[in-house]
């Protein structure tokens, strides 16, 4: 039935839907934009799109096992927008797949340089290279990102399971 689903459309929403539909949300919030110095083009929206997935995502991590079916799902939908975000901008299917396979690289390392921009206790320098794609902004934005993406993170350890999954964001 799964292979069905996938074959001829979905006929049930993802159970992360709800979630990712919360993490766009979060991730289209003006302050990114206005003082975080985010650049407001379609780059700059699947970039802080990512910074924002990259912290529910490690916060889906550290449940382990009981989230990994919300991990999964989140990332399918992760998946499901994007397929949708280039159609609607004209890309054929041909060459969506690989635009995919490529979107989804650049969040697996952007999900990589923020862990370990966490563990060692600053995003700065991931931000510069992956938010701001190289090009450092003023230092304030700068400060702006991390304080708030930092904070974010600290906010979902208060956060269950169950209301993540429900599309409960602090």
């Amino acid at each position: 039935m799964r292979l069905l689903n996938r074959l001829f459309g979905r006929d049930e929403p993802r159970e992360a839907l709800a979630l990712y539909n919360a993490v766009v949300t979060r991730a289209r919030q003006p302050h990114w934009f206005l003082q975080g110095g985010v650049a407001d083009d379609v780059d700059g929206r699947f970039d802080m799109i990512a910074a924002v997935l990259s912290m529910v995502l490690l916060r889906l991590e550290d449940e382990g096992q009981p989230a990994a079916a919300l991990n999964a799902s989140l990332a399918e939908c992760f998946v499901d927008d994007m397929d949708g975000q280039l159609r609607q901008i004209g890309i054929g299917d041909i060459m969506v797949g690989k635009h995919i396979g490529r979107m989804m690289g650049m969040l697996g390392g952007r999900l990589g340089a923020y862990r370990e921009g966490m563990a060692h206790g600053s995003l700065a320098e991931p931000l510069v290279r992956n938010l701001y794609r190289g090009k450092a902004p003023e230092s304030a934005a700068i400060a702006h990102v991390e304080a708030a993406l930092v904070a974010f993170r600290a906010d979902l350890n208060g956060v269950g399971l169950d209301r993540l999954r429900e599309g409960t964001l602090p």
